[in-house]
């Protein structure tokens, strides 16, 4: 459910702007016309970061007007531009959140979240407010369907993580079109938490807003979500109206990922009032969704082989991989993709032998302003012994990542043991015990030597346990690591169900 809205760059265009306009009324032939003008005439003069922001936002353009072949050589391009921008550029961030849309369109969720994450990282980082917001809602709205689509009991957990990412973005702005897109993504996280009176009125402002900007995805997901409302409260027979309603706004717009959605739930409404046209021809529709996203993934590899973009970018990413591997080439320890290869499997087998999973999510606190002041040499040689603080206070088979620039995870299990009869009854939590030596040890290390008169890092850690799926340990862990930075920073806080707000 991510929003698509550019910012006013000055590298994007006027021209580019009213693509994105004509698209959202659903006047696509117009749109189509003025595109094929556009991307026939990239300014050569534009740096790496402002060139791959405007070729990801017109790689986004190109796959909302059905164009797939140019939308994936297009946003090939742009991932390879991305090399030569800084990690905490504005930038970088536009980008990835655009090519996140992206992969969010043509079905690829997983990757999607995990490229907006980045984005957030890198907007945050560059103190853009309004891209800081822009991110957030795109990660919102994106784990809105992560949540719908995941296991049932661990959608309360994903929702509220959600809701708290929203206020965040919802926090920095109070009108426009990425406020009204934070406002519909909410109103639907506040219907999955089962808040169905402040969803309500919520959604309603989403239609008001939607009509008076003309806006077909705001008017798509209001009319959702007030379907979803009506559907929770037994009035079935409005729930159908909305639930049309919804899937036409989504069609005008072409996008698919909302149509296959809306559909799925407007046949189950039919189903429920024995409505069998109905509930064929919310069928046929969701079909020819699902269609369109398998026509993108198969033009995709069609494009693979035939773009030189792609097959130089597919070379670049296999090289990557077969360097980093599994280990990151600045601290040693687990990367990314070797955190995402292993924790899976770590966590399968820990759920199997009894055993408990606890993951410790860190971010290093005052970490820009060690690069600020210190220079990145410093920052660099702060990581490296931030990470070999992180493997002494951990056993050797606990799996110690760098999970993205001052970010770390740290996954281990224990088996709950027989209490003593001291222990009043409650169970030592590993966990927790392992985070907390950790920031300590962070917090009385001697930075002298290589800091200078930088300020001092401190870690703030989220903890989170009992599940066994790895995102839904992250979005818990990210609730408490959210607390520790709200009071203060240099804390450790657990998820208990409860974190105060």
């Amino acid at each position: 459910m991510s929003h698509d809205d550019p910012p006013r760059s000055s590298a994007l265009s006027e021209q580019d702007h009213r693509v994105r306009s004509l698209a959202d009324a659903g006047r696509l032939a117009e749109a189509n016309t003025l595109f094929d003008d556009l991307v026939s005439s990239t300014p050569g003069e534009l740096d790496p970061q402002a060139r791959a922001e405007v070729i990801a936002f017109r790689s986004l353009a190109a796959y909302r007007l059905g164009r797939i072949s140019l939308a994936l050589e297009l946003a090939a391009e742009a991932w390879a531009h991305l090399d030569d921008c800084a990690d905490e550029s504005s930038g970088m961030a536009q980008t990835l959140n655009t090519l996140s849309v992206l992969l969010y369109r043509i079905g690829n969720r997983r990757g999607s979240i995990s490229v907006q994450r980045r984005a957030v990282k890198a907007a945050r980082d560059s103190g853009n407010v309004e891209l800081l917001a822009r991110c957030l809602q795109g990660l919102g709205g994106t784990l809105n369907f992560d949540a719908l689509d995941g296991p049932e009991t661990d959608r309360p957990a994903t929702f509220q993580a959600t809701k708290l990412i929203l206020e965040e973005g919802l926090g920095l702005l109070t009108q426009g079109r990425v406020y009204d897109a934070l406002l519909a993504a909410y109103a639907r996280t506040l219907a999955g938490l089962g808040d169905l009176d402040e969803a309500e009125r919520t959604a309603r402002r989403v239609l008001r807003l939607g009509e008076r900007a003309d806006n077909h995805w705001n008017l798509a997901v209001g009319n959702w979500v007030l379907a979803v409302i009506n559907r929770a409260r037994g009035e079935l027979r409005a729930a159908r109206r909305l639930a049309t309603r919804s899937v036409y706004e989504a069609e005008l717009i072409n996008d698919v990922s909302l149509v296959e959605r809306m559909a799925t739930d407007l046949a189950n409404i039919c189903a429920a009032l024995n409505d069998a046209p109905g509930e064929a021809a919310a069928l046929r529709r969701n079909l020819l969704a699902q269609r369109a996203m398998l026509q993108t993934l198969h033009e995709g590899l069609s494009q693979a082989l035939d773009q030189q973009r792609l097959a130089i970018r597919a070379q670049r990413m296999a090289t990557a991989a077969r360097e980093a591997a599994e280990r990151d080439t600045l601290t040693g320890l687990t990367n990314r993709l070797g955190l995402e290869r292993t924790a899976p499997d770590l966590l399968a087998r820990a759920s199997a032998e009894g055993r408990v999973a606890h993951l410790v999510l860190i971010d290093v606190d005052w970490f820009k302003g060690v690069n600020d002041v210190a220079g990145h040499a410093a920052g660099d040689a702060a990581l490296r012994e931030i990470a070999q603080l992180l493997r002494q206070e951990c056993r050797q088979d606990d799996l110690v990542a760098r999970w993205a620039g001052d970010e770390f995870v740290i996954i281990l299990t224990d088996r709950p043991e027989p209490l003593p009869a001291t222990s009043g009854g409650k169970q030592p939590d590993l966990g927790l015990s392992v985070a907390e030596r950790i920031r300590i040890a962070v917090a009385e290390h001697d930075w002298s030597a290589g800091l200078g008169t930088a300020r001092r890092p401190t870690l703030s850690i989220g903890v989170a346990s009992h599940a066994d799926r790895l995102d839904t340990l992250f979005a818990l862990a990210d609730i408490a690591l959210y607390e520790a930075k709200r009071s203060g920073r240099n804390q450790t806080r657990e998820y208990s169900g409860s974190v105060n707000r």
